[in-house]
């Protein structure tokens, strides 16, 4: 199945689409409720954290939640992240991949915590979307489809 494409802002407030990296990289999604929330900022952590990982199985990592840019650029920024966050505010993404919580806690219109594998064509390799925002997705999971598509 062929990825949605989309273009978002970065916490640079430059523009990301997601097919310019066709033919270049792979690249794995993950989609993400809420900047500074406890679930959200340990798996964006080990994220960072195993970023060589990601580089040596040729993946660029785009973490998407409805956050505002300046919310993602703080976030950002306090958690030393060295790959690049995606502001949604619009939810076009996240309703595009299916990804959306109606209601979360009383908020609506929030991501769900999700991730999405897409090859070097721009095809889904893999997809992972979590009802409940406190479970973690597979990493490891991801981590065996990058390295399967190398």
């Amino acid at each position: 199945m062929k990825a949605k494409d989309f273009t978002l802002k970065d916490t640079d407030n430059k523009e990301v689409t997601l097919s310019s990296f066709e033919g270049r990289k792979n690249v794995v999604i993950l989609f993400f409720p809420l900047a500074f929330s406890s679930v959200c900022t340990t798996e964006l952590c080990t994220t960072r954290d195993n970023m060589k990982l990601y580089d040596a199985l040729d993946a660029e990592v785009l973490a998407i939640s409805v956050d505002s840019t300046f919310s993602l650029k703080a976030f950002k920024d306090a958690n030393n992240l060295n790959y690049t966050l995606l502001s949604d505010f619009n939810k076009n993404v996240s309703e595009d991949y299916n990804v959306l919580y109606e209601d979360f806690f009383g908020m609506k219109g929030v991501s769900k915590r999700a991730v999405f594998v897409v090859n070097k064509k721009g095809d889904v390799e893999y997809q992972e979307v979590l009802e409940n925002a406190g479970d973690m997705p597979d990493l490891n999971k991801v981590q065996d489809v990058l390295a399967q598509l190398n």
